[in-house]
């Protein structure tokens, strides 16, 4: 695959010049330029970093399938898992070119978390439990969520989600901007 053309075929379906796409990614702006002149092969990790910008996933770079139209349906078997061994969080709609809001469809475990440490990263999130406990913390306050309970808050806040109930969690959330 042509990983220049590739890049900048992405980066044009998105509406992004160099220059933002660099400001994004925390590149230089002749970073992008060399990639996608295929003067320099990045690497993995420049590579990832470079899409974080975008914000795809690196499986989705290199996907052949590029819908040429804006997909506005997805089927249950099209959201892909970004989850961890124990936690499942479905993203719906990954391959929208522009997209600005995660909208995850999230299963835990009975036990299981969204990991020891606890989450921030910019933007703000929301979400319903649909089935199951949750226990979410968010900047040091604890509550546990039942069916039909919400959430909202700056994501910039350490936050933590842990299944504290004896059945699954199902949960409906988003965020913006999109974390995944």
């Amino acid at each position: 695959m042509d990983v220049g053309s590739r890049l900048k075929e992405v980066r044009l379906q998105k509406n992004l010049s160099q220059r933002e796409l660099a400001k994004r990614a925390g590149v230089t702006n002749s970073t992008i330029s060399l990639i996608e002149q295929n003067r320099v092969s990045p690497s993995v990790s420049s590579l990832i970093k470079v899409l974080d910008g975008l914000p795809m996933l690196l499986q989705e770079f290199f996907s052949l399938n590029v819908p040429e139209k804006k997909q506005v349906f997805y089927p249950a078997d099209e959201h892909p898992d970004l989850g961890t061994a124990d936690v499942n969080i479905r993203l719906v709609g990954h391959n929208h070119p522009n997209r600005t809001l995660s909208v995850l469809h999230e299963t835990y475990p009975p036990g299981s978390d969204s990991g020891p440490e606890m989450l921030s990263h910019d933007g703000q999130e929301g979400g319903m439990v649909i089935k199951g406990e949750l226990e979410l913390t968010v900047d040091g306050e604890t509550k546990t969520l039942s069916p039909g309970d919400g959430y909202f808050f700056d994501s910039s806040l350490p936050h933590r989600f842990r299944n504290v109930g004896e059945e699954e969690c199902e949960i409906v959330s988003a965020n913006n901007p999109p974390s995944l």
